[in-house]
């Protein structure tokens, strides 16, 4: 078959798989999130094979003990993290006034109610306290919206359950059905993008639980009010790289002084707590969970993000990572391919470039 023909054929399958996330996608999103869950829990299940159990039962454990952890959390901490969030986004309007009164206090020339940050501080505090509620029902909605509880908690479980039973033979089934002539690069192209995957998503989901645990202890051991959730968010962002540690290292900080102004050791041990996650996360969590090749630039990824998220909501940003990685990896292949062609080599004397 002509490769015109080919990416004919491609094109109209990226379409519809296109079409198919824009009407779908609230109906797609438990499926996608299991299937997720199944991925990144296949190198568990392997490892578990390798040590004798088979596959059924090597799923049986790990969602066991995955039930467990999630019962554990929902009633240890879940709780405590909505009870801290509802109180965050309540005390918002008066921590932002209280906040208003430090700053007159500390610094007089901003009693002058015709100044800039005067009048920028006037104006968050209205926002706040108009959008306040509206806040926290948009948080809770976004996410769970799309599906009531009940469906959205048991589908997603049992879809991981059965996908992480059979992802070897769908694997292989999907190998079967590769075309035959290009089935060697194919395999070449998914394994690369496998690795992206696994260095990215893998590497960083286990980088943000680390730090996210790791703050929230941290921070509510510091005596910082709403530690917890606090630590949960800095934690949570450090999945969008740099950006998440200056919004989670301002918050933390932000808290910080707003709270122990005077008692500056509390204030240090609240930086040096930050200070030491950063540490860690830039010079052992990271390299060692997610590694230096993984080929997701953070700008291409935040594109990506911020771009499926837009079209196509919460489902949208779930296949955003997977999809970015696939077209890095199939922009290197096409690079590669154009250089090794004619049209760049061309037939006279080799050009080394410039500089």
């Amino acid at each position: 078959m002509p490769n015109q023909t080919q990416g004919r054929y491609w094109a109209i399958a990226a379409i519809l798989f296109f079409v198919a996330l824009w009407y779908l996608g609230s109906v797609l999103l438990p499926f996608l999130l299991g299937g997720a869950v199944a991925y990144f829990l296949d190198p568990l299940a392997d490892r578990l094979e390798r040590l004798g159990l088979s596959r059924v039962l090597a799923t049986m454990v790990i969602s066991i003990a995955a039930t467990v952890l999630v019962v554990l959390v929902v009633l240890a901490v879940i709780p405590v993290l909505v009870q801290q969030l509802s109180g965050l986004i309540t005390a918002a309007p008066t921590l932002v006034a209280e906040f208003q009164a430090f700053l007159i206090l500390r610094f007089p020339e901003l009693s002058d109610s015709t100044s800039v940050m005067r009048t920028t501080l006037d104006q968050i505090a209205l926002a706040l306290q108009a959008r306040g509620a509206t806040l926290a029902q948009g948080l809770v909605s976004s996410v769970f919206g799309v599906m009531s509880w009940l469906f959205f908690i048991v589908v997603v479980p049992v879809v991981a359950f059965y996908l992480l039973m059979d992802w070897d033979k769908l694997v292989a089934r999907i190998d079967d059905l590769l075309p035959r002539d290009h089935a060697p690069v194919i395999r070449k192209l998914a394994h690369e993008v496998d690795n992206a995957l696994a260095g990215f998503v893998r590497g960083q989901v286990s980088v943000c639980l680390t730090l996210a645990v790791y703050y929230a202890s941290g921070l509510v051991l510091a005596g910082l009010q709403f530690g917890l959730v606090i630590g949960a968010i800095a934690g949570a962002m450090t999945v969008i790289p740099y950006i998440g540690a200056l919004i989670g290292g301002a918050l933390a900080m932000g808290f910080a002084l707003y709270q122990f102004w005077g008692d500056w050791v509390a204030i240090g041990i609240v930086g040096g707590v930050f200070a030491f996650g950063q540490f860690m996360e830039g010079n052992v969590l990271t390299p060692r969970l997610v590694g230096k090749s993984v080929g997701l630039h953070p700008v291409w990824l935040m594109f990506a993000l911020s771009l499926f998220g837009g079209i196509f909501g919460i489902a949208g940003m779930l296949v955003a990572v997977p999809i970015s990685a696939a077209i890095g990896v199939l922009m290197r292949f096409a690079i590669g391919q154009y250089q090794d062609s004619l049209l760049y080599r061309g037939h006279g004397p080799q050009d080394k470039g410039q500089g």
